[in-house]
């Protein structure tokens, strides 16, 4: 993660933001006191950090990946080839 000093970000404010959007690394902007310290990110890696923590949080739904990820170690698997392959296999569901 790129650390920048508070002063420098709030000279250049406008460039970083477009550097977070654009490159999806956060940006650590140091203060003189580390409990003041902030870190940026953009919209997108934002909502995606908060999607896998609500996920990970929810006894059952990670309940049901892990049970796909014990299939799988098992070899319960099936291969899918194609769209049409998949589109046919959920209509037998």
């Amino acid at each position: 993660m790129k650390v920048i000093t508070y002063s420098n970000f709030r000279k250049k404010i406008k460039d970083y933001f477009k550097q977070v959007n654009e490159t999806g690394e956060p940006l650590l902007v140091a203060n003189k006191s580390s409990d003041e310290n902030i870190v940026i990110l953009s919209k997108d890696e934002y909502d995606s950090l908060i999607e896998t923590l609500e996920i990970q949080s929810n006894p059952s739904l990670m309940n049901k990946i892990n049970a796909g990820r014990q299939e799988v170690e098992n070899g319960n698997i099936e291969k899918i080839g194609t769209l049409d392959d998949l589109d046919n296999w959920m209509e037998e569901l």
